[in-house]
C-alpha cells in the first residue's frame, strides 16, 4: 500500500466518489489512469482514515460515499493542489521568459517549440509578453494542425531557416534534447531547468562504456 500517494491522485479518488453511485474499482481504474491493485489500496487507506464509507450493492458491487471527513479532505486536496499547481506555473513562465529573453539577446528570431502540452501553452503565453512568435510546435503524435494558434509540423526536416528550438516535452524532455542535440549547436537548444534536462553526454556513450565498466568492477574484485 502506498504510504504517501500523490495528492492529485488522491483528489481524483474522492473525486470520483463523492456522487455516492454505485461504481467498480475497474471503473476507477480507468477513469484514474492507475492499476486496480492501486486503487484497492487507495480506498483501504480511505477507508481506515473515515473518509469513505462502502455499502454492499446487487451483484458483489459496491457503493462508495464520502464521510463529512471525507469531503473536508477533498477541499484541503484541492487547496493543495491549486496552490502547487500555480506554482508551477508561475516558475515556467518565469523560466521560459527568461529562455525567450536569452533568444532575443542572441538574435534569434525564428524559434521553434519542440512538444505540445501545457508547457508549450505556458511557453506560447511568455512569448507575447515577450512579442516572440514561434514558427512551429514539432509534435510526432497529434493529428491536430495548430495548437495554440501556431502551425504543428511531425518533423523539424520539415522546416527551413530554424535559429534554435525550444523544448516544452514534458513527457520525454531529455529523449527531446538528445535528438535535438544531433541538429542544433548546445546554445541553440533552449530549456527551462525544471525539467531538469542533462547536456553532458552519457559516459561511455560512443565507446561502450558500459562493457568496460563491468570488466573494471570484476578486474578490482580480483585484484590482491
Amino acid at each position: 500500500m502506498p504510504v504517501n500517494p500523490p495528492p492529485k491522485t488522491q483528489l481524483d479518488l474522492l473525486v470520483s466518489l463523492e456522487s455516492g453511485k454505485v461504481v467498480t474499482q475497474g471503473s476507477i481504474s480507468r477513469r484514474l489512469g492507475v492499476s486496480i491493485g492501486m486503487i484497492n489500496a487507495l480506498l483501504k487507506r480511505a477507508v481506515h482514515k473515515g473518509y469513505v464509507k462502502v455499502t454492499s450493492a446487487p451483484y458483489k458491487r459496491y457503493a462508495y460515499y464520502l464521510t463529512p471527513q471525507g469531503f473536508s479532505e477533498k477541499s484541503r486536496l484541492v487547496a493543495e493542489y491549486l496552490e502547487v499547481s500555480l506554482s508551477f506555473f508561475r516558475q515556467a513562465r518565469e523560466e521560459y521568459a527568461e529562455l525567450l529573453e536569452r533568444a532575443q539577446r542572441s538574435g534569434f528570431r525564428r524559434l521553434v517549440l519542440v512538444g505540445s502540452g501545457e508547457l508549450a501553452e505556458i511557453a506560447c503565453l511568455a512569448a507575447r509578453e515577450a512579442e516572440i512568435e514561434f514558427v512551429a510546435v514539432i509534435d510526432r503524435t497529434t493529428n491536430r494542425e495548430r495548437i495554440f494558434g501556431v502551425h504543428v509540423v511531425r518533423d523539424i526536416a520539415e522546416l527551413d531557416g530554424v535559429d534554435a528550438v525550444v523544448i516544452t516535452d514534458a513527457t520525454a524532455p531529455q529523449d527531446a534534447f538528445d535528438r535535438l542535440a544531433d541538429l542544433f549547436e548546445e546554445q541553440r537548444i533552449l530549456a527551462p531547468d525544471l525539467l531538469r534536462i542533462s547536456r553532458a553526454k552519457p559516459h561511455g556513450a560512443k565507446d561502450g562504456g558500459d562493457s568496460d565498466d563491468r570488466r573494471a568492477v570484476e578486474q578490482e574484485a580480483v585484484a590482491p
